[in-house]
This record gives structure tokens, C-alpha cells and sequence, in this order.
């Protein structure tokens, strides 16, 4: 299965940006940069302010991807999906959730708090702010590559249940308690790909990439099971990719 990149986003620990930018892209642990929605959106946008931290670092990335493939301004609603991967999900939010329920045995649960205690919540603000109708979820990764969602967008394409997905990752730093235990840590992000089905595309554009079915990617002489490699790639050829799916 083929399939075209149209774009990238990204938020990590060095900041935001987009593949048509010439922001320095790295994928290491540390403070993630404080999101504001005039950086992010032209637009007022009520909804931003309100959200948790997972779900406002989700709808960045995605934001900032449809921004890179120019899909981000819409009158109306397009059958765009959203796949991600999370190691982590929304567990920042649970805790923080819990943290009102245990004081007068739940009397002060908050509903704001509540309404965020879904690892997909990010994909549905995605759907509301960007006209966004297409199928979405989120997958529970490991920690090592964090592509499942990148493969489950290509199967998407592939069983054509939507002509473009955006497909990446997105993690709040891990929890102290793994810390404490010297886990494995995933650094925390959002990195997210505008894929289109590649008969759709315009043809001639790209550099073709192999995905195999352990998440192995292989581009030009690059073959990796990282997504910091991947966007360094991607940034360096600075052109649309082409995607080939081996499963």
C-alpha cells in the first residue's frame, strides 16, 4: 500500500513547528514549551483555554500537520481520520481527576476535569476546531516505537475508509512513579503526519518508504523504528514522501 505525506507537525521539548519551517527538530526527554493559542491558531478559539494538557499538546500537533499540508482552513466538514499512539495517554488528567474525588467522597468530582479522562479526547477537539469527520482513535503503544498508529492509518488508506488520516504519537512526560521505578521513559511529544492514499496524489512526488510489519521504516539509506530519525529524514529531504506499507 502507498500513500503520499502531505505534511508534518510537531511539539516537543525544543518546540514547535512544521516540516515547511526550518525549526530545529529533536525527540528527547525534558519540559515541553508552554502552548498558547495565538502561536497556534489565527483564530479565536475558546475551546483551547479550557482543555487538559494532553489534549492541548494533541490538537497542536495535529493543527500544525494540516497547517505543513495546507488542510487546515475549511468551510466544510472533511472526511479526514486521526490515529495516534500514546504511551502515557491521559493519565496526567485521571490522577488530577481522582485528586477531586477522594476529598468528601466525590462531592467536589470535577466535571471539567471528567470530561478530558479519555486518552481519544484530543482526537474529538481535533474533529470540533479542524471540521474533521473522518474515523479516529488512539492505540496503546509500547515504548520503543510508538507507530501503531502510523500503521493503522496506512490500513486505513488501504481499505480506503478515508482518502487523507492524520497518523502520529502524543505523550505528557511519563508519570514520577516510573521514574522512581527507572522504567523505560518515552520522551514526551506530539509528532503527527498528513498521509493521503497515494492514488489520489498527484504522481512523481516523493521519496518511497517501507514500513514492515514491525514498524521497521526504511527511507532512502535511513532505516528506523524512530520517530526522531524519521522527522530528520523527512526535514532533510524536505519534499513529499511516498509510503509503502508492507504488511
Amino acid at each position: 500500500m502507498k500513500a503520499t505525506i502531505l505534511g508534518a507537525g510537531w511539539v516537543t521539548t525544543s518546540g514547535w513547528g512544521r516540516g515547511s519551517d526550518t525549526t530545529a527538530f529533536s525527540l528527547v526527554d525534558g519540559e515541553l514549551p508552554r502552548l498558547r493559542r495565538s502561536d497556534i491558531f489565527a483564530e479565536p478559539l475558546n475551546r483551547f483555554g479550557r482543555l487538559d494538557d494532553f489534549s492541548r499538546l494533541g490538537l497542536t500537533g495535529i493543527a500544525l500537520a494540516l497547517q505543513d499540508a495546507g488542510l487546515d482552513q475549511w468551510q466544510e466538514k472533511r472526511p479526514i481520520g486521526v490515529m495516534a499512539s500514546t504511551r502515557y495517554g491521559c493519565l496526567a488528567t485521571d490522577l488530577a481527576y481522582f485528586e477531586t474525588v477522594i476529598p468528601d467522597g466525590g462531592a467536589l468530582a470535577s466535571p471539567h476535569l471528567f470530561a478530558y479522562t479519555l486518552a481519544s479526547s484530543f482526537i474529538g477537539e481535533a474533529a470540533i476546531c479542524l471540521g474533521l469527520t473522518g474515523p479516529g482513535f488512539v492505540v496503546n503503544d509500547d515504548v520503543t516505537g510508538r507507530m501503531g498508529g502510523l500503521r493503522c492509518a496506512l490500513e486505513s488508506l488501504a481499505w480506503e475508509e478515508c482518502q487523507i488520516v492524520v497518523a502520529g504519537f502524543c505523550d505528557l512526560s511519563a508519570p514520577l512513579s516510573l521514574n522512581e521505578q527507572g522504567a523505560q521513559i518515552a520522551p514526551p511529544g506530539a509528532v503527527f503526519l498528513v498521509l493521503e492514499n497515494v492514488s489520489k496524489s498527484a504522481p512523481g512526488r516523493g521519496v518511497k518508504m517501507v514500513v514492515t510489519r514491525d514498524g521497521t521504516i526504511s527511507l532512502g539509506d535511513v532505516s528506523t523504528t524512530d520517530w526522531a530519525t524519521l522527522v530528520q529524514a523527512y526535514l532533510t529531504l524536505r519534499s513529499p514522501l511516498i509510503v509503502e506499507n508492507r504488511l
